[in-house]
């Protein structure tokens, strides 16, 4: 930057500029039209050239100062300019050299009066933080009603009275706002809807690469993370069971003879969706995918590789239990036929198959409505790759025994039929 700008200091046109103009001021009613206009072109080449050469040292000293200094001065001094400049261009008015910076028009507009959706905006965040403080004090009275000191046998009555009669400490139960959850439950299902394609589009793919270390097959390693997908679904809504019954059990003693006893539980829910442990899901994921035959045996890699894999889908199928209609993954088996409503088809599948040979990410469903689809392979002959797949993936187990009644001489004689020479056959 410093040798631009002694190359600038050099140069003579900016010496020449003001004799250029003195020289032009003097001649300017002795001219003609045409030369005045020549002077004033090669006045305005010459600034254009100054001008140019600026711009690159300010450029230059921009970016030594890095990505967020100078950033207030150009927005202060710089695009005022520019924007007085060509609007006083358009309207042949000179430029004024007192422009108002553009922080001052920050903070006219910041200071107006806030628009209906701020208003909005601002109302649900108090009603949630009011929400909150009354789910806090409800658990304060449950804890207290565990554990009641002990108080004195004369002043128990006296007490209990003054306590249900006092409005300050009695637990007042409202009614949450339907439109306040409707937009809570809409911007949750946005943000898990976002964080589930972003699972399949990303996780998914380096869930891949990492069991391509181990599994040299393509179609095993979509199986296996197809399956822990499901199994992480799956035990991810019997925890969310588990978890809304433990909740129905601790607000019970506080909302006895309420009308908003379920209001409440959901509340509570959703405002503590991360005392949720995942790990312990995985764990159960894990021990579903060692049992399940069909990527089980042999057994080539150790699915505790997917462990942050399983971790993501196992949030975000606890956190969908919590939404209004809850979020599901579709069934799908093996062999089934091609649903074009539910799943596109891969890349590399036979695109003219009706049947599916194996899925690679499950559909989303909100009750019987497609809300993503998922990806599955079709293949010619799919069924009967189904079916084989799954006779080598059975475990060895006895035949099953028929009863000694129908034990006879027929079944005998098939299992130990006489070979052609030991029945006497007469020789040619």
């Amino acid at each position: 930057m410093a040798e631009n700008l002694k190359r600038l200091v050099s140069n003579e046109a900016l010496r020449t500029l003001q004799e250029k103009l003195d020289f032009w001021l003097k001649e300017y009613n002795t001219n003609t039209c045409d030369q005045n206009l020549n002077h004033c072109l090669e006045l305005i080449e010459q600034v254009a050239k100054v001008q140019g050469q600026l711009f690159g040292i300010l450029t230059t000293a921009a970016q030594e100062g890095g990505r967020n200094d100078g950033v207030e001065t150009i927005k202060s001094r710089l695009l005022p300019w520019l924007e007085a400049s060509f609007t006083a261009a358009s309207l042949g008015k000179s430029v004024d050299s007192k422009v108002p910076p553009l922080q001052d028009t920050f903070d006219r507009e910041r200071h107006k009066d806030p628009s209906p959706r701020d208003r909005d905006v601002q109302q649900l965040d108090s009603n949630l933080n009011s929400t909150r403080s009354q789910l806090n004090q409800v658990q304060d009275e449950s804890s207290r009603s565990r554990s009641p000191s002990p108080a004195p046998p004369s002043r128990s009555r006296s007490c209990s009275r003054s306590r249900s009669a006092s409005p300050s400490t009695a637990v007042k139960v409202r009614s949450p706002s339907p439109n306040r959850s409707k937009l809570s439950n809409v911007a949750r299902k946005a943000a898990l809807l976002s964080r589930f394609s972003d699972s399949y589009s990303q996780a998914r793919l380096d869930a891949q690469c990492l069991l391509r270390r181990c599994i040299d097959k393509a179609e095993t390693v979509q199986r296996i993370i197809y399956i822990a997908t499901v199994e992480a679904f799956h035990v991810a809504k019997m925890a969310f069971r588990h978890f809304k019954i433990r909740v129905r059990k601790s607000l019970t003693p506080s909302y006895v003879g309420s009308n908003d006893f379920e209001n409440a539980v959901s509340d509570y829910v959703i405002c503590h969706l991360d005392l949720y442990n995942s790990q312990s899901s995985v764990n159960d994921v894990i021990r579903a995918m060692n049992v399940n035959p069909k990527i089980s045996f042999p057994p080539v890699v150790d699915f505790c590789l997917l462990n942050d894999f399983i971790q993501e889908i196992c949030c975000i199928a606890f956190a969908m239990q919590a939404l209004e209609p809850p979020l599901d993954i579709a069934y799908g088996a093996d062999g089934e036929v091609f649903n074009d409503c539910k799943y596109r088809r891969s890349y590399d599948s036979d695109f003219t198959a009706p049947l599916v040979l194996y899925h690679v990410w499950p559909a989303l469903m909100e009750n019987d409505c497609v809300i993503m689809k998922g990806e599955a392979v079709t293949r010619r002959g799919a069924f009967w790759n189904s079916v084989r797949s799954l006779s080598r993936c059975r475990s060895r187990s006895l035949s099953p025994i028929c009863p000694r009644s129908q034990i006879g001489l027929n079944t005998m004689s098939r299992s130990r039929s006489p070979s052609p020479i030991r029945c006497g056959l007469p020789r040619f």
